[in-house]
């Protein structure tokens, strides 16, 4: 005899595992490693202690 299944459960069951497909997917895609995200930071922290190296400051504050 066959086996009794429920369509609910079962339907459920593949979206589950449809969703877990397209999310390993999607961090193959869109992922980032550990050095990636270190490199990133370092890039975007030299850039700000650039840009603050360039700011002049107001003419009140300069001491002769």
């Amino acid at each position: 005899m066959a086996e009794v299944i429920n369509f609910k459960q079962k339907r459920k069951a593949n979206a589950r595992t449809e969703k877990e497909k397209t999310a390993s997917q999607n961090r193959l895609k869109f992922g980032r490693t550990k050095t990636e995200k270190q490199k990133q930071d370092m890039l975007t922290e030299k850039a700000e202690r650039l840009l603050d190296g360039h700011k002049t400051t107001p003419e009140d504050d300069i001491t002769e």
